[in-house]
């Protein structure tokens, strides 16, 4: 580890925490409806969109209403997208002539970009055309993204309402949040990124003549716009298949700057946000201090990894950290830094590969999907996946000192806890149930192209990345058959509805009751105390339930590297 690697580490920290606050402000505005500087040109946009709808944006729905309109709208879009995707040869903007999408894969494609997972399966810049990237995939990155966030914005609302039974429009929120925050920024975002190098054309492919006089086909395409959401929205699905590893999407050392920033700027954003919704903004930096502490660790134990290197390499006389699978141009504290960053939101973009991590640098984007991606997470999810926690945190503070737990003023009570033990408790049936079932049957082994620990983390990283809904590849898989793509599919749509509908009954549950002031018997939840609470009851959980599978993979990896043996 260098003085460098840490100074960017603090850099990027520290960048982060000075966007947290207008980031959130901005969310606020949008959150409570509110005009902003965009309104005068964007506001006839969203006015006309309601009128040819037929939506009226002031009319509220109950939580079932709002899970309901949010179910049909994104089973709409999917089928949309399956049928773009199957029909990919007859339709425009495909000057390769490339074939339409097999039926497996188009149904593990629409739900990877429907639930915000973006799991790839295929190379990119080999398998779909202009058209497919752009109306089929990229439209995902946004809608998807903009869903995450008004789930978000409804949960924030039932904590904050009292004897309420609405918690927001949900077509209200997915339009403001589409037009007013993420269109904005992305636009200018991928005019930084086409200065920067990336390419932005719908000329799909050029043939160049290389030095030693060979011709070499060049793949293009609108890149930057699909980069800066894929970014922003915590998507993570690449253009091209070595994703951000990959110099026309990641050219150089302040573009991969520049994206690490934005996976987290609205996640820390959102923090704020619910702060300031529920009345006391040090609640919003409570969590936020609890994520920070959480990702911290998870960089040093990634960096310290990967910077010590391989022992059997030492051995044969190559020293330093591990190189192998990293851009040159990024380096192992970047390229580590990346990784973390990627798999504590729920993006999934890369920089580097991680099969080719070591065991122990491999084990972090791995542990940090499986807490549920709540060390600031996806858009919208990660904050909505961390109340959860802090549902259960607070049930065991109010066992603590004898009361009915009580947060942010509202009782905790049988209903709330349930819901969100049941959002918790599921992801890891499904994770646990797929892998092992993938590690027995025939079709399953077929996949990694490893033997041993390492094989078998392969696999768990990939029902992992897909029910948490990630969709980072850990690589090494060979994941495009009808066996994985089905398994895979059903498990990134099962991993997104499991949280998303108890969560919503939670936002309901607690609209609905009163708000109850915080007394000498209550349960602090801004200090040190508590954000110690928060850290432990999420390793506890994630340590309980996942250290088995752990043990087999990674960790079983390790001890055989520190033997000798590699797989």
């Amino acid at each position: 580890m260098t003085i460098q690697g840490w100074l960017l580490i603090a850099a990027f920290l520290g960048i982060l925490l000075a966007l947290t606050k207008p980031m959130g402000l901005w969310l606020h505005a949008l959150y409570e409806g509110r005009r902003t500087p965009l309104h005068l040109a964007l506001g006839p946009v969203e006015r006309g969109f309601y009128r040819l709808s037929g939506i009226d944006p002031d009319r509220e729905q109950s939580w079932r209403g709002y899970a309901i309109h949010m179910l049909i709208f994104s089973a709409v879009t999917t089928l949309f997208t399956y049928a773009v995707l199957r029909l990919q040869a007859f339709l425009p903007l495909n000057t390769p002539g490339l074939a339409g999408i097999g039926p497996d894969g188009a149904f593990n494609t629409a739900i990877s970009f429907a639930t915000n997972t973006n799991w790839q399966w295929y190379s990119g810049e080999a398998a779909m055309s202009n058209l497919s990237q752009m109306l089929g995939l990229a439209i995902h990155n946004f809608l998807s993204a903009a869903v995450g966030i008004s789930l978000a914005f409804a949960l924030f609302r039932g904590f904050a309402r009292r004897e309420s039974g609405t918690i927001g429009n949900f077509w209200a929120d997915l339009t403001r949040v589409t037009l007013y925050l993420l269109l904005p920024i992305c636009v200018v975002y991928a005019l930084v990124l086409i200065a920067g190098g990336v390419p932005q054309t719908l000329t799909q492919q050029v043939t160049a003549t290389t030095l030693e006089g060979a011709q070499q086909t060049i793949a293009l395409g609108p890149v930057a716009s699909q980069e800066a959401i894929k970014m922003l929205g915590t998507n993570g699905g690449g253009f091209y298949n070595g994703n951000s590893a990959h110099p026309f999407e990641n050219p150089s050392d302040w573009t991969n700057l520049l994206q690490m920033l934005s996976i987290f700027t609205i996640g820390f954003g959102l923090t704020w946000l619910f702060g300031k919704a529920v009345g006391n903004t040090r609640q919003g930096w409570a969590i936020l201090s609890a994520m920070i502490v959480l990702f911290l660790v998870g960089v040093t134990v990634a960096y310290g990894a990967e910077a010590t290197g391989n022992p059997v390499l030492h051995q044969l006389g190559v020293p330093g950290g591990n190189m192998e699978g990293k851009e040159v141009r990024f380096g192992i504290a970047a390229s580590a830094l990346f990784s973390v960053v990627t798999t504590a939101a729920s993006c999934g973009a890369v920089n580097a590969m991680l099969d080719s991590f070591t065991p122990l640098g491999g084990l972090v984007p791995l542990f940090n999907m499986q807490l549920g991606e709540v060390v600031v997470g996806g858009v919208g999810a990660g904050i909505y996946g961390f109340l959860l926690f802090a549902i259960l945190a607070v049930f065991v503070a109010g066992l603590m000192v004898g009361r009915t737990p009580e947060y942010v003023g509202k009782k905790i009570e049988a209903r709330e806890v349930k819901l969100a033990v049941l959002a918790i408790a599921v992801l890891p049936l499904i994770i646990l149930g797929g892998t092992a079932v993938a590690s027995v049957v025939p079709a399953g082994l077929a996949g990694p192209l490893n033997n041993g620990p390492h094989g078998f983390s392969e696999i768990l990283y990939a029902f992992t990345s897909s029910v948490g809904n990630n969709g980072s590849a850990f690589a090494g898989l060979t994941a495009g058959t009808p066996f994985y793509n089905g398994l895979l599919g059903v498990a990134m749509w099962l991993g997104r509805l499991f949280v998303i509908v108890p969560m919503l009954a939670i936002a309901g549950s607690l609209a609905a009751k009163k708000h109850t002031p915080a007394s000498a018997g209550s349960f602090p939840t801004t200090g040190g105390l508590w954000i110690g609470l928060l850290i432990g009851i999420i390793l506890i959980l994630g340590g309980l339930t996942f250290l088995p599978s752990l043990a087999l993979g990674p960790i079983a990896d390790h001890l055989s590297m520190i033997r000798g043996q590699l797989f």
